[in-house]
């Protein structure tokens, strides 16, 4: 290939270069509106996003991957912590972390209570946002991290890492695990399986012997009357029985999300329960 004959190439393969990106840009923008769920954005949507760039939460949290890295991404935060759990958050973040225990602190903001529940519509809005798989690896507020693939669905379907392959025939408790790793929310962005490890919920680490001093309490205030379902009524009803903790609960309403009854069948939330019973 002479001079010539490189310089058109380079001017073609330029300008086929340029033309793909254009049309993938523009093609991009076509579907803006359906992969952000446009319609969806209300004032107080509108006024939650303001309210993030009011208190520069940008300069420690990222949402899409973007912003700073001191602190979690937060993209998909409303599907890991309910609104009872962030509204407490967000009132007095002291509760929750402090610089001995992690190393860093939450500043309390003051936010109104308007600010706030705004604020948590807006972080919903976000993480129902097709993202398409990015950013790659979101840093979950505690436990492990968001499968790739499962992000690329555009579902927000979080899975654990190292995640063992189970089939439908195996042992309930096998299963229940992989459930426990998998569902969404996924339990290890909450629980540790780690004796002492407390995220933003109680370890599981011992769950079967706590199981059967709560029921033999008299501060017990739930209906289960045995360890199996105890450890049910915690899933598909957590406020019927409050963990002690600010932690944990504010208000008379427990932190642990209410959605597994729709999300679970009743054969998966006994699988899971069959694992969890095995933690003693």
């Amino acid at each position: 290939m002479n001079k010539r004959q490189s310089r058109i190439f380079a001017i073609v393969a330029t300008g086929i270069a340029a033309l793909a990106f254009i049309g993938l840009t523009l093609h991009s923008h076509t579907r803006f509106d359906e992969l952000t769920n446009a319609a969806d954005i209300t004032p107080e949507i509108t006024h939650g996003k303001d309210v993030w760039h009011k208190y520069n939460c940008i300069n420690c949290h990222t949402l899409f991957g973007e912003g700073a890295y001191y602190a979690p991404d937060l993209t998909k935060i409303a599907q890991h912590r309910g609104e009872a759990y962030l509204t407490a958050y967000m009132r007095d973040p002291s509760q929750f972390y402090d610089e001995q225990r992690h190393r860093r602190l939450m500043p309390t903001q003051n936010l109104s209570e308007e600010e706030i529940a705004n604020l948590i519509k807006f972080l919903d809005w976000v993480s129902k946002v097709d993202n398409q798989g990015w950013p790659p690896r979101p840093i979950l507020v505690a436990g492990g991290t968001m499968n790739v693939a499962a992000q690329g669905a555009g579902q927000g379907a979080a899975t654990s890492q190292d995640v063992r392959p189970v089939a439908a025939g195996n042992d309930p408790r096998a299963l229940g695990e992989h459930l426990f790793r998998t569902v969404q929310p996924v339990c290890t962005a909450c629980h540790s399986l780690q004796p002492g490890v407390t995220l933003a919920g109680p370890s599981m680490a011992g769950m079967a012997e706590r199981a059967a001093l709560t029921l033999a309490s008299p501060e017990y205030t739930g209906s289960a009357t045995d360890v199996e379902g105890y450890i049910r009524e915690s899933i598909v009803a957590p406020s019927a029985h409050l963990v002690p903790g600010p932690m944990f609960s504010a208000e008379g309403v427990s932190f642990m999300p209410t959605t597994y009854t729709e999300s679970l069948t009743d054969e998966q939330i006994d699988q899971l329960v069959a694992f969890l019973g095995t933690l003693k």
